[in-house]
């Protein structure tokens, strides 16, 4: 009979999150995990099968989170203008404030995995069109209260937001905010 486990797997999962989120799928090592998770690698894998499987938990808690956030901040008060800039600003802010600028894990796998990786593509397109989604659900709201013009297609507009996201979360790996902020209020200048 093994040793019980003496680890929170959801924790052990956020911090993996962490590992990936920073260094990328291929940069992180077992040794890294092990040493980010406090988990020998043996007991690591053995609780979580192998490195992609914990990717995947990985990868699937940035996005929950992400989606949580996001609905967070999209349905406070405000106008439709005013609350998808603050959910870009917020991305924005939190790649800004880290330690090391890393982005957004998603298009971080995107831009690593996504287009011969069968799974991560998957994952990538649930991961966008779920915030994809919010966004359009977000601009039917304003619509709706009347700070939308009603010929918006809201979809559209919902893309053009998550690619400028997407834009935004690579460019703050480089620039400061008030170029992004710029970028922030240009976007949604024709909403």
């Amino acid at each position: 009979m093994g040793r019980p486990r003496e680890f929170e797997a959801d924790s052990v999962v956020e911090r993996a999150m962490e590992t990936f989120w920073t260094h990328g799928y291929a940069n992180t090592s077992p040794a890294l995990l092990a040493e980010a998770t406090g988990i020998g690698k043996g007991s690591l894998y053995n609780a979580f099968g192998s490195k992609r499987e914990l990717f995947d938990l990985a990868f699937a808690c940035y996005e929950r989170m992400g989606a949580q956030l996001a609905t967070e901040v999209l349905s406070q008060p405000g106008t439709t203008r005013e609350r998808l800039r603050a959910w870009l600003r917020f991305a924005v802010d939190t790649d800004l404030e880290g330690p090391v600028r890393r982005g957004c894990l998603v298009t971080n796998t995107a831009v690593e995995l996504a287009g011969h990786d069968a799974q991560a593509t998957a994952a990538v397109v649930t991961g966008t069109e779920r915030m994809t989604s919010l966004l359009a659900e977000r601009i039917e709201q304003g619509k709706r209260d009347g700070d939308v013009p009603a010929e918006i297609n809201a979809r559209g507009y919902a893309e053009f937001v998550m690619n400028t996201l997407t834009g935004l979360r690579i460019t703050a790996k480089t620039a400061d905010s008030a170029m992004l902020y710029r970028i922030i209020d240009t976007a949604l200048s024709t909403l």
